[in-house]
């Protein structure tokens, strides 16, 4: 299977926070039976996707099975002053999330700060500096993350035509290099095309090794992203 490593990879706290934003959740009241089923359903798109999986991943997917089986356990009956309110299972998660949130604000809070004032103290000395290329991380992948690729694959995939036998096991007909070359066709009459043009209408293993080849497109810096709002249509486009 061809490996593709990504860069910053978002961790589990990510991908929760994720789910609540994309679904405008309660953080507070967080349903966890269909928090669980899709933090499993993006798991495994990983695996499927030969993805480097953190164990953290599946740490916290044991975490949040262990909150569903508390939950769905009947609650024993107390007298006396032993008869006081248990605490919410899900209460150790709320808080990890919220702890987690704050601290990601302020890290994006103190990015910006840092950028501003860069502009206010001159400097004279720059040779320590990392020289970065103008295509800077910002700008290959603007306001889009690893879920939200992986969220317009499972669409893609959803819509893409079944086998009809599915058990037969046969040779990728395409090659990761080969569908990016067919990406980057897209681009030789036009400045910028979506993700979903590049993934209608291909059957599921080749849509697959198309994916693939757009992760090693965007860790080449070949291809950039961005996202005009949250959980818009994806932007593709060469920097």
């Amino acid at each position: 299977m061809y490996n593709v490593r990504l860069p910053n990879f978002e961790g589990p706290l990510d991908l929760l926070l994720f789910f609540i934003r994309r679904d405008e959740l309660d953080i507070y009241d967080i349903p966890i039976a269909y928090i669980t089923k899709e933090f499993l359903e993006y798991t495994r798109l990983m695996e499927l996707l030969d993805l480097e999986l953190a164990g953290e991943f599946l740490v916290m997917a044991a975490a949040l099975m262990q909150i569903k089986v508390r939950m769905l356990l009947p609650k024993e009956e107390k007298e006396g002053d032993e008869a006081q309110e248990e605490e919410d299972p899900r209460a150790e998660l709320v808080r990890k999330l919220l702890e987690y949130k704050r601290y990601k604000e302020m890290a994006g809070k103190l990015n910006v700060m840092s950028e501003e004032q860069r502009y206010v103290y001159y400097r004279q000395f720059f040779k320590g500096d990392v020289v970065a290329s103008a295509d800077n991380e910002e700008d290959m992948l603007r306001n889009v993350t690893l879920f939200h690729l992986l969220a317009a694959f499972r669409k893609a995939l959803e819509k893409a035509p079944r086998e009809l036998n599915p058990h037969r096991v046969e040779q990728v007909a395409v090659t990761v290099e080969e569908q990016a070359d067919y990406i980057l066709t897209f681009f030789q009459t036009r400045k910028q095309i979506t993700f979903s043009e590049v993934s209608t209408n291909l059957p599921r293993i080749v849509l697959v090794v198309t994916f693939l080849a757009l992760l090693e497109l965007l860790r080449s810096q070949r291809v950039a992203m961005r996202q005009e709002d949250s959980f818009s249509e994806i932007l593709l486009f060469e920097p």
